[in-house]
């Protein structure tokens, strides 16, 4: 199963956090497994070749986060 992951970064929307390694943290619309592109939120290598632990959202699901973040007083 390991052997048939697959990914393409389609846009990068931007990167929010920078470590010390050179790892990026970022928002980008990632194909996986040549499926839809979906909204994707993890840490990259410069080289973008390796990637951390992330979290992957629908359109839907990135407005809901948008609007609870808007709603949020953060201190």
């Amino acid at each position: 199963m390991a052997d048939d992951f697959s990914f393409q970064i389609v846009q990068s929307l931007g990167a929010f956090s920078k470590s010390k390694s050179g790892w990026t943290t970022e928002l980008n619309m990632v194909s996986w497994g040549g499926r839809d592109p979906k909204y994707d939120i993890r840490s990259w290598s410069p080289d973008h070749n390796k990637m951390g632990k992330g979290v992957t959202l629908t359109k839907e699901e990135l407005l809901a986060l948008k609007q609870l973040l808007s709603e949020t007083e953060i201190n």
